[in-house]
């Protein structure tokens, strides 16, 4: 094993060839593995022939998403974090908020780059690539390749000095038998998923920014089941103010003898302009509608009242518009 920090974005290295995670920092055999893991797919009861579908419109299902990784990399260190998971989610929303959050954030963070290996392997075959490189936003390759450099810690160790990167939050829920479900929103690295008797809502790049911009809602729920439609609403108010974040966090890394450290620059640096963008209630409300699609409610009937969306939660402690 090299001391290097493998970076996969700076020659593009998404050919099946290399371990997504490693690279090829270890000698061992390639193999191919999933990105949703046989043990979720059987918890959730399903077949792995359910579909996704991807950026570039294909679809796919669920068993067909794999990714190339080290068989000393998946045996000695993904496994063992699928195993501390998969032992929690089957102890429900005790097991799950019982979870180092470190290990919530590697899982979370391998599944999503995991997906974005297979989008960035897809835009490689369907030749994308210019003389400037891949057609996406250098804002965007410095965020994921942050991504990537973080769960490094899943094989590595890896220390955040003085901070985390992440918001989580880990909320029970009233239905204790919560049909499986997940989002994920690739350009903000927001996920959220529910099963069971819990629901789980991650900004996997924020330094834990969206979880103080909801706080006065999160110091409500305090650790109060809520329901099926109060989760969704939670979901959708910490999308959208992923959206609306705005800057691009800095880091500085540091790899020292097999360990990584990394140091978060100040969010705030030299600028003036606030941490996320006006909040508008009726683009908020479209984002509402959609997560609220399976009760019915139309736009018009969340937005009646323009300085007032319509809330399961009470009072609704909506931030204040610009």
């Amino acid at each position: 094993m090299n001391s290097t920090v493998y970076q996969p974005f700076k020659n593009f290295d998404f050919k099946y060839k290399n371990c997504f995670l490693s690279g090829d920092t270890f000698s061992t055999p390639i193999v191919e593995t999933t990105i949703l893991p046989a043990w979720l797919l059987q918890v959730a009861n399903f077949s792995g022939e359910e579909q996704i579908k991807l950026l570039d419109e294909s679809v796919r299902a669920y068993n067909s998403l794999k990714v190339p990784c080290n068989t000393e990399v998946l045996t000695h260190f993904i496994q063992p974090l699928e195993d501390k998971i998969s032992n929690a989610f089957l102890n429900g929303y005790a097991g799950v908020s019982a979870l180092n959050e470190v290990d919530l954030f590697n899982w979370i963070g391998k599944f999503m780059y995991g997906l974005l290996y297979i989008e960035m392997n897809a835009a490689v075959r369907l030749q994308q690539i210019s003389e400037d490189g891949i057609n996406m936003s250098q804002g965007l390759m410095h965020k994921f390749g942050n991504l990537h450099t973080m769960i490094q810690g899943i094989y590595l160790n890896v220390e955040f000095e003085d901070f985390n990167p992440w918001s989580i939050v880990v909320v029970p829920l009233e239905e204790q038998d919560t049909a499986f479900s997940f989002r994920d929103e690739i350009n903000t690295l927001t996920f959220s998923l529910k099963l069971k008797d819990f629901g789980i809502i991650a900004c996997l790049q924020d330094n834990g920014a969206n979880k103080k911009y909801h706080q006065e809602l999160l110091d409500q729920i305090g650790g109060k089941p809520v329901s099926a439609q109060q989760f969704e609403e939670l979901c959708a108010r910490f999308y959208y103010s992923a959206y609306l974040f705005s800057r691009l966090p800095e880091y500085a890394i540091l790899p020292v003898e097999g360990s990584i450290y990394v140091d978060a620059m100040p969010l705030r640096g030299t600028s003036n302009k606030p941490l996320f963008d006006h909040w508008q209630h009726k683009t908020y409300a479209q984002v509402l509608q959609d997560f609220w699609k399976p009760w019915g409610h139309t736009l018009f009937e969340i937005i009646k009242d323009p300085t007032n969306p319509i809330s399961y939660f009470n009072p609704s402690a909506l931030p204040v518009t610009g």
